[in-house]
């Protein structure tokens, strides 16, 4: 078995010194489409959006069915975390949704779900309102698709009647998280921006992205420039034209590529070439589809098969940016 199995079995298994604390139902769940009551404890889960299965093969609980993962889950649409974590729990494959865009209602009132997890998702209210009449659903708070995976794991681990195994999970994480981050001290000496190439421009992630909260709840700094530049829209990223890309001011620039190729191609245009950030040094790109999966955004389940990679790329930058 692998490291990256290891630990990911490891996520698992946190739970299990409380596990015998049952929740009482029935739990009453607010979120943005308004509130959700779970009359028992949940025999059939399916999930929506990214992330949501994470939580709850981590937490125990095997859907019957999770949607196809086209990033990071290869042709099967099943992302290797996951697959590491079904192993471990000698558990079957979940049904696969297609997942087109929105969610496939038939499909999902064919597997008669007591519950519907979409904590981390950009489900409608109308979208919600034909989820809800198959199941009891649970949207995410706040924005969509910015739910951090702290409270994705509490979300869906109290919907599960496993409220204590998500906080034990999510403390363990954290301090797992915190030791490693603390191998690299000059990490919390830069700041950073991060941002790709999308569509004629550059796609900035917002301050309220989940990705960029990972890595500021780690103790990484958000450049300033990054609000200053962003527009009052509630969106988790912002496009910024290359005319104004060298205004995007950091110590490290932290981009994610599909491909090395890919990569080497964007490098070679005029506005990375003259990047100050990218000039210096700075430059953490993480590469390959499954590993940026991993860590945008995070869960409880693919930390453990992503981070150390991912930890890694910051530091050399980091590194490269002190030591000029």
């Amino acid at each position: 078995m692998s490291l990256r199995s290891v630990l990911v079995s490891a996520a698992i298994l946190l739970a299990a010194p409380v596990a015998a604390q049952a929740q009482a139902f029935p739990v009453t769940l607010e979120h943005v489409w308004g509130s959700t009551t779970i009359e028992a404890a949940p025999q059939r889960v399916v999930t929506w959006g990214w992330g949501n299965e994470d939580a709850a093969i981590a937490l125990g609980v095997i859907p019957v069915g999770m949607p196809f993962q086209s990033y990071g889950g290869g042709e099967d649409g099943i992302q290797p975390w996951i697959e590491d974590a079904l192993a471990a729990a000698g558990a079957a494959t979940p049904v696969i949704l297609d997942n087109a865009g929105e969610p496939p209602f038939e499909q999902i009132a064919a597997l008669e779900p007591d519950l519907i997890l979409a904590v981390f998702s950009g489900v409608t209210e109308e979208q919600y309102a034909l989820l809800s009449a198959i199941a009891p659903t649970v949207a995410y708070t706040g924005d969509a698709w910015s739910t951090p995976w702290q409270d994705v794991t509490r979300q869906v681990g109290a919907a599960l009647g496993k409220a204590d195994e998500a906080e034990a999970m999510v403390d363990e994480t954290e301090a797992w998280l915190a030791s490693e981050f603390a191998k690299y001290p000059e990490l919390a000496e830069v700041t950073f921006a991060s941002a790709n190439d999308y569509d004629g421009a550059m796609a900035v992630l917002a301050p309220l992205d989940a990705r960029i909260k990972f890595l500021t709840d780690l103790g990484m700094t958000l450049d300033p420039s990054v609000a200053t530049l962003a527009p009052d829209d509630g969106q988790f990223y912002y496009p910024l034209s290359y005319e104004l890309f060298d205004q995007l001011e950091a110590d490290i620039f932290v981009t994610y590529n599909e491909e090395q190729a890919a990569l080497d191609t964007w490098l070679a245009t005029p506005q990375a070439q003259t990047y100050p950030p990218i000039v210096d040094g700075g430059l953490a790109a993480l590469v390959g589809t499954e590993n940026v999966a991993a860590v945008s955004p995070p869960s409880a389940l693919s930390l453990r098969w992503g981070f150390p990679t991912y930890l890694e790329v910051l530091a050399t930058a980091a590194q490269a940016v002190t030591n000029r």
